[in-house]
C-alpha cells in the first residue's frame, strides 16, 4: 500500500500512517462518524503517538480503563473518546482473533471481493456503508480491492465526490465536503 497517497488529514505524517499501516486505516475509518473526516483519519497517528505505537494485539490486551485515559488526553481524536476507545479495542480483538491481528489480511490475497465486502462488514463498528466504503478506498485509492469491487462497494464505486474513497487532493476534499453539503441540503444522504 506505500505507494498510494491518501491525503485527507491534513498532516504529511498522518496521512502517510494510514497508507502504511492497514490498521491505522481500519482505525481511520472507524472513528469517521459524527466527526469531521480529517479528524477522524489523524485519530490513528494520535493513538499511535499515546501508545507508542499501533499494534492489534496490544490495543487489543491493554487495559479498557488505559486505552480510554488515551481517548480522552486533549486533543481526544474523537467527540465521543470513551465510546470510540471501546469500539476500537473490540475492533482490534477482532482482528487478532480472525487474523491473528494483521488488518491487511482481511484483503491480501482474496480474489472474490464480495469476500472483502464481508470481512469488512464484519468489523466491530463498521455497518453497511462504512464496508462500502472502506471497500472503495481500497479500490481506489490503494488499488488493493480484488477485481469487480466496484459493485459490492456501489455507490461509493462511481465517480461522484461523495466519500473519503474519492480524495486524492485537498482539492478533492473541498469538492466531497461541498458535494456532502448539497445532498444534505437536499435531505439526501452520500448514498443517495
Amino acid at each position: 500500500m506505500a505507494t498510494a497517497t491518501f491525503p485527507v488529514t491534513g498532516d504529511p505524517d498522518a496521512d502517510r500512517l494510514l497508507v502504511e499501516d492497514p490498521l491505522a486505516l481500519l482505525i481511520g475509518m472507524l472513528l469517521d462518524q459524527q466527526v469531521p473526516m480529517e479528524w477522524a483519519f489523524r485519530g490513528p497517528a494520535t493513538l499511535r503517538a499515546r501508545l507508542g505505537g499501533l499494534d492489534a494485539a496490544a490495543i487489543a490486551a491493554v487495559d479498557p480503563a488505559e486505552l480510554d485515559a488515551a481517548f480522552r488526553e486533549k486533543q481526544a481524536p474523537h467527540r465521543y473518546p470513551g465510546s470510540m476507545a471501546k469500539r476500537t479495542q473490540a475492533l482490534c480483538r477482532h482482528l487478532v482473533d480472525e487474523y491473528g491481528g494483521d488488518a491487511a489480511a482481511i484483503w491480501r490475497s482474496v480474489t472474490d471481493p464480495k469476500v472483502v465486502y464481508d470481512r469488512l462488514r464484519a468489523l466491530p463498528g463498521y455497518g453497511d456503508e462504512k464496508a462500502k466504503i472502506l471497500l472503495a478506498v481500497l479500490g481506489k485509492r490503494f488499488g488493493v480491492a480484488p477485481a469487480g469491487w466496484e459493485e459490492h462497494a456501489a455507490p461509493f464505486s462511481d465517480d461522484r465526490p461523495r466519500s473519503v474513497a474519492d480524495i486524492d487532493s485537498s482539492a478533492a476534499l473541498a469538492r466531497v465536503r461541498q458535494w456532502k453539503q448539497a445532498q444534505k441540503a437536499k435531505g439526501l444522504t452520500k448514498a443517495q
